[in-house]
């Protein structure tokens, strides 16, 4: 049985200093996302954008945060967005905007399931927090935030923490992690596949494991995609790209194994 989709646009770029992703939501729509996924849902609802402004930066002078407030107000209304989905019986797509999002998004997400997985695909870690972060940006923190690491009015969105088990967080595509991070990835049992494994074992080898891995662990997977998770030459449009990234047909097969596993609840 098909599935109900419901489109919500975030077009935020607070988490980072580099603008132009705030225009996602809108390419992605111009582009014709609709058409794209008529044939994958029953129906396809617009829940249209969370509404951001155009204000200037603020770094928070206690956690050196850039735009701390405004990143944990917008991903509030955005939990509270996905949270509306998913009550309604719809499968909630978020178009970003950094990846900041990720925090409200997985914040209405996770309260629906008692043991979420998360598909990390990215180019970083995203596990930074205000003491390991040396530019403030919260865009490297939204997996941090996630287990429940990080500054308060983040992690506390939607009224409890962490929404993930690290255990549960499968990273796929990494090749850019800052020690800190690394470390973190040991602590917590995080599984990641960088770009080195990903070109030794091939990209439907890492799909299989990730499914299998998931499938045994979890009640609903969240699929959470950075675009600079595929190479710049792919995706040349994005806030932090890194050379050497996963190409546009190892994407489009693991989308498609994805798809097929019938694994994914939210995206």
């Amino acid at each position: 049985m098909k599935k109900k989709l419901s489109i919500i646009g975030m077009p935020m770029d607070l988490g980072q200093m580099r603008r132009g992703v705030d225009m996602g939501p809108s390419a992605i729509r111009y582009a014709g996302i609709n058409e794209r996924l008529k044939p994958l849902f029953s129906e396809i609802h617009d829940m249209g954008d969370i509404p951001i402004g155009r204000p200037e930066v603020v770094v928070d002078k206690e956690s050196n945060l850039r735009n701390l407030d405004l990143v944990a107000e917008k991903n509030t209304l955005l939990a509270e967005k996905v949270d509306e989905a998913l009550n309604e019986g719809w499968f909630p797509l978020v178009l970003g905007g950094d990846h900041s999002i990720a925090i409200g998004t997985l914040a209405g997400v996770a309260k629906h399931y008692q043991n979420l997985g998360v598909i990390w695909y990215d180019a970083h870690g995203d596990l930074n927090t205000a003491e390991t972060s040396p530019s403030g940006n919260i865009h490297g923190m939204p997996l941090a935030v996630s287990i429940g690491l990080g500054h308060p009015l983040l992690t506390n969105i939607g009224g409890y923490a962490p929404k993930v088990k690290p255990e549960n967080v499968i990273i796929i595509g990494a090749r850019s992690l800052d020690e800190g991070e690394r470390i973190l990835i040991k602590e917590r049992g995080i599984k990641v596949y960088t770009m080195h494994e990903i070109d030794r074992l091939g990209m439907a080898k890492v799909m299989e494991e990730t499914i299998a891995y998931l499938k045994e662990r979890t009640d609903g997977v969240h699929l959470s995609l950075d675009l600079d998770g595929l190479d710049p030459s792919e995706c040349p449009g994005v806030g932090t790209p890194v050379m050497g990234g996963i190409s546009y047909r190892e994407s489009h097969l693991a989308m498609e194994m994805l798809e097929e596993s019938k694994l994914i609840t939210s995206a």
